[in-house]
């Protein structure tokens, strides 16, 4: 069998952006309720006219926060059709060059050409391909960069005391895509990637369905679960995404932790929202789950799921969408060794999210 030697490219997400309609608003939430540092900015002060940006970080997470200075920007016009959400997921590769020319040669969208971008505190090499919608894919390698700045950007001086919440990484992004297309784009990433399927998981409830699989690099560092509709009764939670995000992008990030019981309890105290799990979930949940080192109470009381695979358990939660449209949310994971993402608490999920559409009449 041959090896796809192209995966080897990919070394993990350098950062996130999100194109969102105030970007200094937006960095009081992150800072404020989810633990963000804001370390660098870009916008009229560093001589971008026509958006703002402001990084923010925590743990080994890096995301950028960009808002539109004019009505006419490209960062205004995708604001204004898809609401707040997820533009770029940038990854770190080792030849910029070389990652776009494969990828491109795969069938990858170009939309910008491998380019130097320098200031006086070095450069950086990057590649813009397009993908799923209106995302893209920066390919970023760096020399002379710091890890929490790119080019134009400078520090913020002084920045505000922030109080982490004790985020560690991104563990994965899910990616929501239109009816039919989903092994169109596990077929994308395998070739354009050099990534590979490692799970998948067909959801059917009383009303909805979904098809889901896995996408990841070589090291696991970059992880995609890649859903898409399936016939139903009514219209499921991933219909629903992309009717009110008018198209596919991604629906969620899950951020890693190593205490969600405090954490979740932490950010419930800041008014922070997560789907609501019935007791029923928990009746014969030591009898699915079998031993753990966990307060089973704890769990219920805050509605934090869990799971087990052959190499471990893990626990999540997931927040109710953190726009008034309701497309993306962010859930929390724990991993006590596993590795999958909660198979078994899919279906919880998508009753669970059912139970909010029909709060919202969206059926």
């Amino acid at each position: 069998m041959e090896v796809n030697t192209i995966g080897f490219q990919y070394k993990n997400i350098d950062h996130v952006e999100f194109y969102v309609s105030n970007a200094r608003l937006a960095s009081h939430f992150f800072r404020l309720v989810l633990g963000f540092q804001p370390v660098a900015y870009s916008g009229l002060e560093t001589g971008v006219r026509d958006k703002e940006s402001i990084v923010i970080k925590q743990g080994g997470i890096k995301l950028v926060l960009t808002a539109p200075l004019t009505p006419d920007s490209a960062v205004a016009e995708q604001v204004h059709r898809h609401g707040d959400g997820v533009k770029d997921i940038a990854f770190t590769v080792a030849d910029a060059e070389q990652a776009f020319a494969e990828a491109v040669r795969e069938g990858a969208q170009p939309v910008m050409e491998p380019t130097v971008i320098e200031d006086d505190g070095g450069w950086l090499k990057k590649a813009v391909i397009g993908t799923f919608g209106d995302t893209v894919h920066s390919l970023i390698e760096r020399d002379g960069f710091t890890e929490n700045l790119l080019p134009h950007y400078v520090p913020i001086p002084n920045p505000p005391f922030t109080e982490s919440c004790g985020f560690q990484t991104i563990d994965h992004l899910a990616l929501s895509v239109e009816s039919g297309t989903l092994n169109t784009w596990i077929d994308f990433y395998n070739r354009a990637f050099g990534f590979q399927q490692t799970h998948q998981e067909d959801v059917i409830t009383e009303y909805t369905a979904m098809n889901s699989k896995v996408v990841q690099n070589g090291n696991g560092l970059i992880c995609f679960p890649i859903m898409e509709p399936s016939p139903s009764k009514r219209r499921s939670q991933i219909e629903e995404y992309l009717s009110f995000y008018r198209g596919p992008g991604v629906q969620h990030i899950a951020f890693s932790c190593d205490d969600i019981v405090g954490l979740t309890r932490q950010l419930k105290s800041k008014g922070v929202e997560f789907l609501h799990t019935p007791g029923a979930y928990y009746d014969a949940l030591a009898e699915r789950v079998g031993d753990c080192d966990q307060d089973l109470d704890a769990l219920r009381e805050l509605g934090v799921l869990i799971d087990r695979d052959k190499h471990g358990y893990l626990l999540q939660i997931f927040s109710r969408p953190l726009h008034s449209r309701p497309t993306m949310f962010f859930e929390l994971i724990q991993r006590k060794g596993a590795t999958g993402f909660g198979g078994a608490n899919i279906k919880a999920l998508f009753e669970a999210i059912e139970r909010e559409q029909a709060r919202r009449n969206d059926w």
